[in-house]
C-alpha cells in the first residue's frame, strides 16, 4: 500500500509563490508517474501536470509557463512550483501516483491541499 502526503499548501497574494511538496511511501516511487490534480469548488479535479518516471512532463495550459513540477526519487518525493499565482489557481491541490507493474495497474491519491490565492 502506498500513502502520499502533500503539503506547502495555503494563502498567498496573487503574483506569489507557494511550492507543493507529495511525500510517498513505499517502493514503487521511482517507476511510477506522479502527477498533480486541482479541484475547485464546483468544479471537476483536472490535471495540472504530470511527471513520468522517466522525467517527461506536460502541463495544463492554464499554468504552462508559470508551474514546474520535479521529482526526487531519490527522496521518493514531487514537487510542484508554483509561480505568479492566480486568483483562479484557488483549488485543493492533490497528488497521484499511478502505474502499470505485473500488467496491472495502479493508481493512489493523497488527501489533498489547499491552496488560496487572494486578488
Amino acid at each position: 500500500q502506498v500513502q502520499l502526503v502533500e503539503s506547502g499548501g495555503g494563502l498567498v497574494q496573487a503574483g506569489g509563490s507557494l511550492r507543493l511538496s507529495c511525500s510517498a511511501s513505499g517502493s514503487i516511487f521511482s517507476i511510477s508517474n506522479m502527477g498533480w490534480y486541482r479541484q475547485a469548488p464546483g468544479k471537476q479535479r483536472e490535471l495540472v501536470a504530470r511527471i513520468t518516471s522517466g522525467g517527461r512532463t506536460n502541463y495544463a495550459d492554464s499554468v504552462k509557463g508559470r508551474f514546474t513540477i520535479s521529482r526526487d526519487n531519490a527522496k521518493n518525493t514531487v514537487y510542484l512550483q508554483m509561480n505568479s499565482l492566480k486568483p483562479e489557481d484557488t483549488a485543493v491541490y492533490y497528488c497521484n501516483l499511478g502505474g502499470l507493474r505485473l500488467s496491472r495497474t495502479y493508481d493512489y491519491w493523497g488527501q489533498g491541499t489547499q491552496v488560496t490565492v487572494s486578488s
